[in-house]
C-alpha cells in the first residue's frame, strides 16, 4: 500500500506552534521522517520546535521553491509508493494555499496516494472570518501589479468586482510596501469601499480593523514589514 502525504501547517510568524495547531500536528511529525519543504533550515527549526525530541540526522528533506526544478517532483513521491508517509511544510501558513504544494499534492492525487491535510492556521482564513465581510463569497488575488498604472487599474477591477458580485477581495504586498499600498487605496477606491487591514495574524502584535477608504486616510498605524492581508469590498 502506499504511505500518505500529510499536509502539515506551520505557524504565520514566532509564536510556539502548539498555541495555533492542535496535537496531532505533533504526533505526525514524531512518525515521520521524510519532508517536502519550503525552505531546509527554517523547516528543521519548525519541527524541533513541534517534537524536540526528534533526531535531525533522521530527517530527509526535499526542497520546493522557486529553484525546484519541475522535472525532480515525482520522484519526491517516491517514498510513498514503497509505503512511507511524508508530510508536506510551508513556510508560513497552510500547504498548497498560496503556495508551491499545490502541485506535489496533484501529482499525489495522479499517483493515488492519499492525502491528509492538517489543522493550522492560514492566514486568508483568518483574515476573511475578522474582517466582517463576505465570508460566503471571497477570493485571493494574491500579489497586485506592481506598476502604478496597472496597479490602480487592479484596484478599481476588483472593488466594481466587489459590489457587482458581493464578493470580498482579499490581496496581499511584499512587507515593505504594505504602507503605499494602503495610501494608494484611499486614493484610488470610493470613500465608502471598505478596507480590511490584517496584520502579524496569531501572532501577540496582530492587528486588524475594517473601515471605510475615507476613515483610513486618518488612522495611522505602522505596517511597513509587517505580514499583512488586505480585503475590499464595496457595498
Amino acid at each position: 500500500m502506499n504511505g500518505k502525504i500529510y499536509l502539515i501547517p506551520n505557524t504565520l510568524g514566532d509564536v510556539p506552534p502548539l498555541e495555533t495547531m492542535p496535537l496531532s500536528v505533533k504526533k505526525i511529525i514524531e512518525d515521520i521522517d521524510i519532508y517536502i519543504v519550503e525552505n531546509e533550515k527554517s523547516a528543521r527549526r519548525f519541527i524541533k520546535s513541534v517534537s524536540s525530541s526528534k533526531a535531525q540526522s533522521s530527517l530527509r528533506l526535499f526542497p520546493l521553491n522557486k529553484f525546484t526544478n519541475a522535472s525532480e517532483l515525482p520522484t519526491y513521491l517516491e517514498p510513498c509508493k514503497q509505503g512511507l508517509s511524508i508530510g508536506l511544510i510551508s513556510d508560513a501558513g497552510c500547504p498548497s494555499v498560496a503556495d508551491p504544494g499545490s502541485e506535489i499534492v496533484r501529482l499525489a492525487h495522479q499517483n493515488n496516494i492519499q492525502v491528509v491535510p492538517l489543522v493550522g492556521p492560514s492566514s486568508i482564513l483568518l483574515a476573511v472570518m475578522s474582517s466582517g465581510m463576505n465570508g460566503q463569497n471571497f477570493a485571493f488575488n494574491g500579489y497586485l501589479p506592481i506598476d502604478k498604472t496597472e496597479r490602480k487599474a487592479k484596484l478599481k477591477q476588483l472593488e466594481k468586482r466587489s459590489f457587482e458580485e458581493q464578493q470580498a477581495q482579499l490581496f496581499i504586498e511584499t512587507p515593505y510596501r504594505n504602507q503605499k499600498l494602503l495610501q494608494e487605496m484611499c486614493r484610488t477606491l470610493h470613500p465608502n469601499t471598505r478596507i480590511c487591514v490584517a496584520s502579524d495574524l496569531s501572532l501577540k502584535t496582530e492587528y486588524i480593523k475594517t473601515q471605510t477608504a475615507s476613515d483610513w486616510k486618518y488612522t495611522k498605524i505602522d505596517f511597513h514589514k509587517r505580514p499583512t492581508i488586505f480585503i475590499l469590498q464595496k457595498d
